[in-house]
């Protein structure tokens, strides 16, 4: 089971899972056939086959979630509604490819800068829609009954009582102070 689908909190469901492009798994493949008589070519191949089976990213109803690492587990996770922007790095090959870089920007000095992804629209996509589900209010049936029925019971009560004269409470004395001293 995946790190992500591990953390998820009562409620949570995951919208959008990130992927890998396919160039990238390419270029790994390419560089075990090309240099794989060669041990180097097998080393680029294991990194890069470690680097992507060991990262990890999503956008649930509530969370942005990056995790990687294998030995040293590294995880950034940023609440929905403390996003304050996503941004799109897409070159022109990367969106011939359909990759590209997201990065979120959240309140303060929360930042999560995404890996190559494919897909990086819908990503991005993904969490605008987060955040908008996140700011809705919702109630259950049995709670939006009850609210009405309250709201509907104030008018009532308010339709049928005459406007009362406010009464004005005392004016209370303030006490003034200059460094330390005290004058009534």
């Amino acid at each position: 089971m995946r790190y992500i689908d591990e953390s998820l909190a009562d409620g949570e469901t995951i919208i959008q899972r990130g992927k890998w492009p396919g160039i990238f798994w390419f270029g790994a493949w390419a560089a075990l056939i090309l240099l794989g008589i060669i041990v180097v070519g097998v080393v680029m191949f294991l990194t890069a086959w470690i680097k992507m089976k060991t990262t990890d990213f999503a956008v649930t109803n509530r969370r942005v979630i990056l995790k990687t690492g294998w030995l040293n587990r590294h995880t950034h996770e940023l609440a929905v509604e403390s996003v304050e922007g996503v941004s799109l790095d897409q070159s022109i090959v990367a969106r011939m490819f359909g990759f590209g870089r997201v990065v979120v920007t959240g309140t303060g000095d929360a930042v999560i800068a995404f890996p190559p992804m494919a897909n990086p629209v819908e990503f991005r996509r993904a969490i605008e829609t987060a955040r908008a589900q996140a700011n809705e209010l919702h109630l259950a049936r049995t709670d939006r009954a009850v609210l009405e029925n309250a709201v509907e019971a104030g008018e009532r009560t308010n339709e049928n009582e005459p406007d009362a004269e406010l009464e004005e409470a005392p004016v209370r004395k303030r006490w003034r102070s200059f460094i330390g001293l005290r004058v009534r």
